[in-house]
């Protein structure tokens, strides 16, 4: 971590504590501190994993960070927000990380966000899942303008039995220089790679009246536009404002764009469908939960069956001393649609899709940003290639994964995460052998009532099996939050 970017933190802090009572009331701030040191190749996956990026696979690494965060304010018809982490870091992908940096607007119940801010999966618990298969709070934030609905609207006519919720957004993935210094002089890159996301998601039940609450909605995300540099040739897909249109309502690409987007879909298009029933029964809460992937139209909409899934189970029981939260998820990728793929030509006028390559794409560098997959870290993200390959080498996948997590005292709590999974690679380049992987993590945290917004995390993890070695690691983290105005 240099001195540079420790004097940008701080001057930071000292200025918000000088115009403290002058700007806003309810600022807040954090500063937190993180130190890892594990043996084998790399740190476990479990203390990189679902940390928005900012962590590190290296064996030994550290950082520091320090925000300022004004909340909306919910009570009020028009109000605004906004946040700033910026952290200093020792062997990560960069050495001075713009964490989040955003401004948020609120009109009644319509949102605007503009800029980087973390975001998690819209239906897995952010603490104890293994994460959603095509958002999970895995990677750094992608810049954005985003427009959303984030609480359920009731429509219309429908007794508030029937309600709404959805977004939409633009961006552009940040990783440029990242992919420039990790990959080969020849390896495939890109560079100024666009980004557009949506959803829409409708709730059935009126929760005051019933205890049962079904969820579904269809989310998709896009990459495109940006430039790809591979093997010594430059190829620019374009970013007029059709093509915009096109990232919002999947279409052909035109003479401009690669003959394999003017034969399918412009850019890279994926996303998932999510289903969610919740039943309330006097103090538990049940759940179950199921994503299925997609990166194909066929997938998209019911051609082939739908094989690969995320299926999970939450439970939240009365309040107690030994588990607040149980979540069991299944993962399945070997389909993909299935492993046979044919085009249509001349000769043979069929056509068969198949071997979608989940996180892969021919043209862009894949799902994924600075290295770290953009969805579940059980596919094993380009930041492990050691061959300067930015792509993912291992996307069929079968894993099972357990979390639990505990509140023993008002001072203390736990969290126990335990995922195993068996390899395939890729249908292109598929493992001699099935590899297998085992992940663990045994983490506590002490938030002395004493010393009112410190908390003390203390982390083991481990990694066991032919995936990703053997590693063995620990972390020490040090928080500190509160109120700059009241």
């Amino acid at each position: 971590m240099n001195k540079k970017c420790l004097a940008i933190l701080f001057t930071v802090l000292l200025f918000s504590f000088s115009v403290k009572g002058q700007i806003d009331k309810d600022l807040t701030y954090t500063i937190e501190s993180g130190v890892t040191a594990a043996s084998g190749e790399h740190s476990p996956l479990w203390i990189n994993a679902n940390k928005q990026g900012l962590s590190s696979i290296s064996k030994e690494n550290g950082y520091l960070s320090a925000g300022i965060f004004r909340p909306l304010e919910d009570n009020k018809k028009v109000a605004y927000g906004y946040g700033l982490e910026l952290a200093g870091a020792y062997n990560f992908t960069s050495s001075f990380i713009v964490q989040q940096a955003y401004v948020d607007f609120k009109y009644n119940k319509i949102r605007a966000s503009i800029g980087s801010k973390e975001r998690y999966g819209e239906f897995t618990n952010s603490e104890l899942s293994s994460g959603g298969l095509t958002v999970a709070g895995n990677a750094r934030p992608v810049p954005q303008v985003r427009v959303e609905l984030p609480d359920y609207l009731a429509i219309p006519g429908t007794g508030e039995w029937l309600s709404f919720r959805g977004h939409v957004a633009y961006g552009r993935f940040t990783d440029d220089n990242w992919q420039k210094d990790f990959t080969t002089p020849t390896g495939k890159r890109t560079t100024d790679v666009l980004y557009h996301s949506k959803a829409i998601y409708v709730k059935v039940g009126k929760e005051h009246l019933s205890p049962w609450k079904f969820e579904f909605g269809l989310q998709m995300e896009a990459e495109f536009g940006g430039t790809q540099y591979s093997n010594g040739k430059t190829f620019k897909m374009p970013s007029k404002l059709k093509d915009y249109f096109k990232a919002l309502v999947p279409m052909s690409g035109g003479e401009d764009t690669p003959v394999s987007d003017q034969a399918n879909i412009e850019g890279n298009q994926l996303g998932s469908w999510h289903f969610s029933l919740n039943y309330k029964l006097k103090e538990w809460n049940l759940r179950a939960y199921y994503e299925h992937y997609f990166e194909d139209h066929s997938m998209l909409v019911m051609e082939y069956p739908w094989k690969d899934r995320m299926l999970g189970f939450e439970i939240t029981p009365p309040k107690n001393p030994v588990v607040s939260g149980v979540v069991y998820e299944y993962i399945g990728s070997k389909d993909q649609s299935g492993p046979v793929y044919w085009d249509h030509n001349n000769v043979i006028n069929e056509q068969i899709s198949a071997r979608d390559n989940y996180y892969n794409h021919s043209f862009y560098t894949g799902w994924q940003h600075w290295g770290q997959a953009i969805g579940n870290p059980l596919f094993t993200s380009p930041i492990y290639n050691s061959d300067g390959r930015i792509a993912f080498t291992n996307n069929r996948i079968i894993a099972h994964h357990l979390g639990i997590s505990g509140k023993p005292t008002d001072e203390f709590q736990y969290r126990v995460l335990l995922s195993h999974s068996d390899n395939w690679g890729t249908y292109g380049a598929p493992f001699k052998e099935v590899k297998q992987n085992t992940s663990a993590l045994v983490e506590l945290t002490y938030a002395p009532a004493k010393m009112k917004g410190w908390s003390f995390t203390a982390s083991g993890a481990t990694d066991r099996g032919s995936l990703l070695g053997d590693n063995t690691g620990g972390m020490i983290t040090i928080r500190k939050t509160g109120l700059l105005t009241k």
